[in-house]
């Protein structure tokens, strides 16, 4: 019997409490999606509506007057597309090398043989719970020289203790017969790490990836403290971050101009920025992470075993 075969059987035997109960079910489930996807949608349909429109208000899951002017404002402005770029690039940057070095260190304090493995932990996992403060952590940065510079980004994150907690215990569950057999073969450290260890650890790695990749990409304070007066290092969310600051301040000033005719149905307001620069920021991440959900899914109950 067949699956199509078998949904027709389980069709008639049926009762009208279980039809009763799936459509309850479904209907349910379909008014919890809307509301869950509510504010993102309605987003969306502020950035692709007119924003003079806009401002009477109505507008939930359906733009009203449809234009593309708010993304082709918000792209015309160097500083977003500077911003873009920046944000790629510590996104990208920041990932791959905090990867391989938590990969690498997490690799290190799971060997059995080495002496300082428990020691170590432990200073790793002290910084989960306490830190030097703001004040002392720019300083630092300060004398370090990275102050000014794209490496502010990406150095002080590289290594997070919760991603290595993460990698190390998915590490030690690998079985110790493969790392056996390649050191009889000849194989070093180097050699186990880069031809074993990373092909077999590829959900956890995905894991880490994953959390690195959002909170680089979704970091703004950094650029605050450390280069909010270097244009050519800002960020995507930091650009964001500013229009939403002044959107509360200008929207009055908007909705007067609009009113008393100042501004034509092309122009743009504060809140229609707001909208678009919110899909602009979140939409990179949105589609990534469908591709990487099993393997953060598998990566997350492999590694908590431990």
């Amino acid at each position: 019997m067949n699956i199509l075969q078998r949904k027709k059987r389980n069709r008639k035997f049926k009762t009208r409490e279980d039809v009763i109960f799936d459509t309850c079910n479904v209907i349910f489930m379909l008014v919890l999606s809307v509301i869950m996807l509510y504010p993102f949608l309605n987003q969306i349909a502020l950035s692709l509506n007119a924003a003079s429109d806009s401002v009477r208000g109505g507008i939930y899951l359906w733009p009203r007057q449809f234009t593309w002017n708010n993304y082709e404002y918000v792209f015309s402005q160097a500083s977003i597309i500077q911003g873009i770029i920046v944000s790629v690039a510590r996104t990208v940057v920041g990932t791959a090398l905090g990867v391989l070095c938590t990969a690498m260190v997490a690799y290190a304090i799971a060997q059995e043989k080495f002496i300082f493995k428990k020691s170590i932990t432990i200073i790793f996992i002290m910084t989960m719970y306490f830190n030097g403060g703001l004040i002392p952590t720019y300083l630092l940065m300060r004398d370090l020289q990275l102050i000014g510079t794209f490496w502010v980004y990406i150095l002080p994150g590289l290594i997070s203790a919760f991603n290595l907690i993460i990698m190390r215990s998915f590490i030690e569950g690998i079985p110790k017969s493969i790392f056996e057999q390649a050191r009889i073969d000849g194989a070093g450290d180097f050699r186990v790490f880069f031809q074993i260890v990373l092909p077999l650890s590829l959900p956890v790695l995905a894991t880490v990836s994953l959390f690195l990749a959002v909170g680089q990409w979704n970091q703004w304070f950094d650029v605050f403290l450390y280069n909010s007066s270097n244009a050519s290092l800002t960020t995507l969310q930091y650009e964001l971050m500013k229009v939403l600051q002044n959107t509360a301040t200008s929207n009055a000033d908007w909705n007067s101009a609009l009113a008393s005719g100042e501004h034509t149905d092309n122009s743009v307001t504060p809140k229609s920025i707001q909208a678009t620069m919110t899909i602009v920021a979140s939409l990179p991440i949105i589609c990534v992470y469908p591709f990487l959900q099993k393997y953060f899914v598998k990566g997350m109950t492999l590694g908590a075993v431990k």
